[in-house]
């Protein structure tokens, strides 16, 4: 009898040790890491991206392809993104590949223009993915410190632009009985980004409408997928490889699982709390500070969207745990942001890495 409840008890530690261990180690929530990538979703289906001249937008528009998508590009820069057709490959490029210019800061009409331009395009299907990637260059500054200018432009563009894009497409959504508006938030859409501070609110501001937009229109055919990216390597030379996907060496493993263990002996005896926090400093491998790739971002956000998944969460830790701290422990969750805080706002200030480490270990040098 013994035997058997000590081997129940082994088993439950390892199933939490697992559980941590993929926690510790993922780049994105679990339903999402869970989901797989429905082709069929995509295959054949018009996309239209915002941004697409670069970054997110531009792999965004790369992948989509491959998988057999038509596609709408936008960006106020013709120029790249010709370039990026250019580039693109897939059973519909370049053929099926359209050219939109478009700047959401330009007006109703203008949007409203782009819009029946964009429906023009593909009359016989229509726009059914909506992909609204564009946003306004975050712009870095303390709360009490943000130019008025610098408050237009941000709302402008990464709120009432992508808000009236919205209502003006999804009528034609909505008749069709289908259509799908992809969000491209922000984890600053979700937890408090001290230093960021508008920027944050444009996003907090984009995930209410997009969810109550969803709760409004599910009933008639439309979806909305909200998707929060934490820090993301836009370089072509992304130290996560070219897929992205998360990899841990011998010895990253084994600090790992020390950490881990080091945690349980906390939790059974909380005077351990100092130790604990000096060594993990020295256990938590660099890895866990890279961020996410724009090719991996882009990937997981298609198999969001595929999926139909309402929101979705993107980023290694520490912004993950975060993020789920916030949502299911807000008064631990902001307890924490207000321990950063005046930290991160000086790490910023330096150019330094906002997301480190050393931020939630008591340290405010630049990393």
């Amino acid at each position: 009898m013994f035997s058997f409840s000590l081997i129940i008890l082994l088993l439950l530690f390892a199933s939490i040790i697992h559980v941590v261990f993929q926690f510790w180690t993922t780049d994105a929530d679990f339903t999402l890491r869970s989901k797989k990538l429905k082709r069929e979703e995509i295959e054949d289906n018009v996309v239209w991206i915002t941004g697409a001249s670069r970054g997110i937008g531009e792999v965004l528009a790369r992948q989509l392809a491959s998988l057999g998508a038509k596609l709408i590009l936008s960006a106020r820069n013709q120029a790249e993104l010709e370039r990026v057709k250019s580039q693109l490959t897939g059973n519909h490029a370049p053929d099926d590949v359209k050219i939109l210019p478009l700047d959401l800061a330009s007006g109703e009409a203008s949007l409203r223009e782009a819009v029946e331009k964009a429906e023009s395009f593909f009359p016989d299907s229509g726009v059914h993915y909506m992909i609204h990637n564009a946003a306004y260059e975050r712009p870095k500054s303390a709360a009490l410190d943000v130019t008025e200018e610098s408050l237009k432009a941000t709302f402008e563009v990464n709120v009432f632009g992508t808000i009236s894009l919205t209502r003006l497409l999804a009528p034609y959504m909505i008749k069709r009985g289908r259509g799908h508006f992809v969000v491209m938030s922000s984890a600053a859409g979700k937890v408090p980004a001290p230093g960021q501070a508008v920027y944050s609110a444009s996003k907090f501001s984009l995930n209410g409408y997009f969810h109550s937009l969803r709760s409004e229109l599910f009933h008639k055919g439309i979806k909305v997928t909200v998707v929060c990216p934490g820090p993301i390597e836009t370089s072509k030379d992304s130290e996560a490889g070219s897929s992205g996907q998360p990899t841990l060496s011998e010895g990253e493993q084994v600090y790992v699982i020390d950490a881990i263990l080091k945690v349980a002996l906390f939790l059974q005896n909380p005077s351990n709390g100092c130790d604990l926090i000096i060594s993990c400093e020295f256990l938590v491998p660099k890895w866990l500070q890279k961020r996410v790739s724009s090719e991996r971002c882009a990937e997981l956000t298609i198999i969001a969207a595929s999926n139909g998944l309402k929101e979705a969460w993107i980023s290694y830790q520490p912004v993950l745990g975060v993020m789920y701290l916030v949502q299911y422990m807000p008064s631990i969750g902001f307890w924490l942001m207000d321990k950063v805080g005046q930290k991160r706002i000086e790490v910023a200030a330096q150019k330094g890495n906002t997301y480190s480490l050393d931020l939630l270990l008591g340290k405010s040098k630049k990393a």
